[in-house]
């Protein structure tokens, strides 16, 4: 889908939601329940998801439990996204825990950390390892309850206007990139910016960004990047991995029967790998269209003194996080850097040296 296309399919989709904002339905047992998402609709892999997760428990619980959904700025603009759950606006939101590290740091963890867990790692921490229950107090405080729906696996470097040859290039850049990963580039020299999906490409054409991160191929082909940057860096030491969540109104959650209950986590747990599914096979092909049709320019990692100087700027951001005064944020960092230090030994003997192996492998 080219960005015109999307972007009207985006604006049609604006228009029919938008006349159907009615409270929460009760009508012979059956409930309405409204889903606010940070993504536009329509939205390849992150937008598609959320409807299709709504869908499915609306389906799965025969109308029970019916899931309305209202993408970026249908009702509360995408980053109010949480807020509008908290308020009552909305009884569900769909984005990424690190949108929302002004409330909490810790929230940060739940979505990636730079030079950190890949996507498989972090499932494995969040759902054995103590993540789950950690975000579970996190969200507490809020009145809320969070589950993984999605991950997109390891992200794009990001798109700029000219190519980035070491470190004096970063200085006073002005690159929109979100989370922990952002404080990174900010201490090494990046002023740096969140925006949501819908507003990058505008910053970068405008000339308010030199340069932006969103997620990878298959949704920077949608938003039409590389009509205004051609320099595109594959892969990225500051985001790992994207953890979408699903965030629910929990005391409304706990009032639903324990089989809807169920069905809600089964269905986000089945949604999670739908996404990774969704992502590997398609940010390839779109990384391939973006080669192939609009001549843009890849490269595969940024130079070594900017990964030097952001391992160094990741390591003293996690020394503080474990000597954080709050103790929640304190305990998370703890329990995860604990998690990575057992799962990377698995996955940077076994893991690494298989793709090693595999480069020889060429049928």
């Amino acid at each position: 889908m080219d960005r015109r296309s999307f972007l009207r399919a985006s604006a049609l989709g604006t228009t029919a939601a938008a006349t159907g904002l009615a409270a929460p339905a009760i009508a012979q047992g059956n409930i309405t329940w409204r889903m606010v998402t940070t993504w536009p609709r329509n939205f390849p892999g992150l937008g598609v998801g959320a409807q299709r997760l709504a869908d499915k428990i609306t389906a799965a619980t025969d109308g029970q439990l019916t899931v309305q959904v209202f993408s970026a700025g249908e009702m509360v603009p995408p980053l109010q996204a949480l807020d509008a759950v908290i308020d009552g606006s909305a009884e569900m939101s769909h984005g990424a825990a690190y949108y929302w590290q002004n409330k909490s740091v810790g929230l940060s963890f739940f979505t990636g950390v730079p030079f950190g867990m890949t996507s498989r790692e972090h499932a494995a921490w969040v759902r054995y390892m103590g993540g789950q229950e950690l975000w579970d107090e996190i969200y507490d405080q809020f009145g809320l309850q969070g589950f993984l729906s999605g991950d997109t696996g390891t992200q794009a470097g990001g798109w700029f206007k000219n190519e980035i040859t070491g470190i004096a290039d970063v200085q006073g850049l002005r690159f929109r990139t979100p989370g922990l990963g952002g404080q990174v580039w900010q201490r090494i020299g990046a002023s740096v910016t969140n925006l949501a999906a819908g507003e990058i490409f505008q910053a970068l054409q405008t000339g308010a960004l030199d340069a932006a991160e969103f997620v990878g191929p298959y949704n920077d082909l949608a938003l039409g990047f590389y009509q205004v940057c051609k320099h595109y860096y594959t892969s990225s030491f500051a985001e790992p991995g994207l953890a979408t969540e699903l965030v629910v109104d929990k005391a409304k959650y706990q009032e639903l029967p324990t089989n809807i209950q169920a069905i809600i986590r089964d269905v986000c747990q089945a949604e999670y790998d739908q996404v990774a599914s969704d992502f590997a096979a398609n940010d390839p092909r779109a990384l391939a269209t973006l080669v192939n049709q609009h001549e843009v320019i890849t490269h595969a990692s940024f130079p070594d003194d900017i990964v030097e100087a952001g391992a160094n700027a990741a390591n003293e951001i996690m020394q503080e996080l474990l000597a954080s005064d709050d103790d929640l944020t304190r305990r998370t960092a703890q329990n995860w850097v604990g998690a990575l230090n057992v799962l990377r030994s698995k996955t940077e003997s076994a893991d690494l040296g298989y793709i090693l192996a595999r480069q020889r492998f060429v049928p």
